[in-house]
């Protein structure tokens, strides 16, 4: 890969738009409840600054799908790095419009702007031209920060990248580096698929090929059960994808593992009733919420093995105390392994954090779905515009050397 990093240009006094990606859980009033993902950039930010740039931070938080949504709005955020970088914010109430363009020409060197939730366009997920050219309109380089948002095709992601110079910020730059490995991994090479998204089924049609063995767990495995004809109860699943699932089955049972025995509940939560049954032995009204200890020994098995692990998505519900122990145990057991471990982003992230692992891995990534996308190859739009980008411009960009 062919692009341009933060070293590359000469950011003094100039407008920069960095796109972040300050999309952290929160409550229903905006309020944060989890600050990793702006702590993520904040190397990236704090260059940016000892550099006397004009620095317009961009980000979306939710999914408010082309509409305002007042408690998706980023002022908690703004306050947030303000403490973290003891620094004045200015947030904008919008991302487009005659206030937004008077804000940022009245800029100085030092100063910093951080735009609203640019998912409040409708043009940002279509990647509208005129959305993008607008974002590109604002500054006089773009750098992507936002790895866990790169394998969108965005206005912000993709888009703005074809009308200025752009760069990889830090942190894409390390996780580029960090996930490389994973191209020639060594064998065995053993994933661990679980969580609640159906792209996963996705996921493992193209890791499939590159792969020994993939653990399955979480709503994923609940699918492949039931697609392997067994009666899980009420347990949840992804009916869309029960066929694809019946598919991968057919086509590579033997790479594929799932849990024999789970942890089942009449109800998912803490005042459930739990016990030990069988997959083959769920009762009707009771549903999967965990593996169990059956499962979690075969998987240990699997994984003592394996030169290489990636680990996305959690196998049971971890969020409730009675649900993590399979989470937990296979969390454990990875931090003693000498293999490369490498965790992808998200609810797997957040288990690691919850068990405070996350300094035994090999690498936590900062994006689950596109981690998963750059290991199994698939294309990254926003990967692929920096590529693109330093093609366009290496001719005429002023670099800092």
């Amino acid at each position: 890969m062919h692009f341009y990093t933060l070293h590359d240009f000469d950011f003094t006094g100039k407008r920069v738009l960095l796109r972040a990606d300050f999309n952290v859980p929160v409550d229903g009033k905006g309020r944060v409840q989890d600050e990793k993902k702006i702590r993520d950039t904040l190397p990236t930010i704090k260059y940016l600054l000892s550099q006397h740039c004009r620095l317009i931070i961009a980000s979306h938080l939710g999914r408010p799908e082309g509409k305002t949504v007042e408690g998706l709005r980023l002022t908690h955020v703004a306050k947030i790095l303000e403490r973290m970088l003891r620094r004045k914010i200015v947030k904008l109430d919008y991302t487009t419009g005659q206030l937004v363009e008077q804000g940022i020409r009245r800029m100085k060197p030092g100063d910093i702007v951080l735009l609203e939730n640019v998912q409040f366009e409708p043009g940002e997920t279509h990647n509208e031209e005129s959305y993008a050219r607008t974002l590109a309109g604002y500054c006089d380089y773009f750098v992507l920060d936002a790895f866990g948002q790169s394998h969108r095709d965005y206005a912000s992601i993709s888009g703005v990248q074809k009308f200025v110079p752009s760069c990889a910020g830090l942190l894409v730059e390390k996780e580029l580096q960090e996930l490389s490995v994973l191209e020639h991994a060594d064998k065995p090479f053993v994933a661990i698929i679980g969580g609640a998204k159906h792209d996963k089924i996705t996921v493992i049609e193209h890791l499939v090929h590159k792969v020994d063995t993939i653990i399955v767990g979480g709503i994923l495995a609940n699918t492949f059960l039931k697609a392997s004809g067994i009666d899980i109860g009420n347990s949840k699943f992804d009916a869309e994808s029960v066929e694809d699932a019946k598919r991968l089955l057919r086509e590579h049972r033997g790479k594929l593992v799932l849990p024999s025995d789970a942890v089942i509940a009449d109800r998912l939560d803490a005042k459930a009733r739990v016990r030990q049954a069988s997959v083959q032995q769920i009762p009707k009204k009771w549903m999967i919420a965990d593996i169990g200890k059956q499962s979690i020994a075969q998987y240990k098995d699997v994984l003592k093995y394996a030169h290489t692990i990636i680990w996305a998505g959690p196998v049971g519900m971890f969020e409730v105390r009675k649900f993590e122990k399979g989470t937990k145990e296979l969390a454990l057991f990875l931090a003693k392994l000498k293999s490369i471990r490498i965790v992808c982003g998200g609810d797997s992230s957040a288990a690691i954090d919850k068990v405070k692992l996350a300094k035994k891995m090999t690498h936590v990534s900062s994006g689950g779905g596109a981690a998963l996308d750059f290991i199994s190859g698939k294309a990254m739009p926003g990967i692929l515009a920096l590529e693109q980008n330093y093609n366009k411009f290496r001719v005429s960009v002023k670099l800092a050397h």
